[in-house]
């Protein structure tokens, strides 16, 4: 009778056990998700968009607050005010500084895709010797530093009188501009399947009629991709857009921003913070409306 009651008992336990199995292995499971996957992607986002968070309540922040952290939280704004807005927009040339350098990157950007376009294509497509090391040493020009660069570029600037004109950047931003986005077309030239191409020869297309009409519909997304890079790279570019131009008025985001709301050792954080925020929504507004276009053409888009 003791036995039977001893395995009855041990009976009991073992299928309590076997009926909590699947909710300790759940919970096990659910706490290796939060600790490999949720926290680290917190911690990511966290510091991906805090700069984001100090420009916004930097540029809503009185005077007054970002100096006296004893009294105020300065991660917070206590009494938010527009003036360091309203100073930026109509106290300085800065509307004109966003239309120059939107004029300016969307100009280096077509020049530096169209080129792109064709060299890719040339070297991927058209198969003459040593067409791998011809884009090896193109990538490689890509990685040459503009502080080397925008020496010799200085003189040629000057030569041909662009000095302090829209031009100046507009001509010498594709020197860093098409290496990049060649490199990125030849790899998603790749992509696309050569038959294609073959038959159109066939039937007696030319080699523009194959790109045109063939290669480019297809190729959509990596231009897109390009494009987006290019516009950024120019929409950021810094060291030749200080050393060609000197006017105010003519200044692009980057370099105003800095040079004019900087008054000696006096920085203007409200408005400096608010020309950056303002600065950076172009390019959100572009990456949001392409992020599609620019992920298929990241993962490969074209199906043989």
């Amino acid at each position: 009778m003791t036995d039977t009651a001893a395995v009855t008992t041990q009976e009991v336990e073992l299928a309590a056990s076997t009926k909590d199995a699947p909710e300790l292995l759940s919970w096990d499971s659910r706490a290796r998700r939060t600790i490999t996957v949720y926290i680290p992607l917190a911690i990511f986002i966290i510091v991906l968009l805090f700069p984001f968070y100090w420009m916004a309540i930097t540029s809503i922040k009185p005077d007054y607050e970002m100096y006296n952290y004893k009294q105020y939280n300065p991660f917070w704004v206590h009494s938010p005010t527009l003036d360091n807005i309203k100073k930026l927009l109509f106290d300085t040339e800065y509307p004109r500084w966003l239309m120059t350098t939107m004029g300016i990157a969307t100009a280096a950007t077509f020049i530096s895709v169209g080129a792109s376009v064709l060299a890719a294509y040339a070297i991927e497509r058209l198969r003459f010797r040593g067409a791998q090391h011809v884009g090896l040493a193109i990538y490689l020009a890509y990685l040459v530093p503009p502080t080397i660069l925008f020496i010799p570029l200085a003189t040629l600037i000057f030569q041909f009188g662009l000095f302090d004109s829209p031009f100046a950047l507009i001509l010498t931003y594709p020197t860093f501009l098409i290496p990049f986005c060649t490199w990125l077309l030849i790899g998603y030239f790749k992509s696309i399947p050569y038959e294609l191409e073959e038959c159109a020869l066939i039937d007696g297309a030319s080699r523009l009629q194959i790109l045109w009409r063939i290669t480019l519909p297809l190729a959509v997304p990596g231009l897109i991709s390009a494009g987006i890079f290019a516009f950024t790279l120019s929409w950021n570019e810094f060291i030749y857009a200080l050393a060609f131009i000197q006017s105010t008025e003519k200044k692009t985001v980057p370099v105003a921003i800095l040079t004019e709301l900087v008054t000696g050792d006096v920085y203007q954080w409200g408005s400096l913070m608010a020309g950056s925020l303002l600065g950076s929504v172009p390019v959100a507004i572009i990456y949001s409306f392409f992020v599609e276009y620019y992920v298929s053409s990241m993962t490969g888009a074209v199906k043989e």
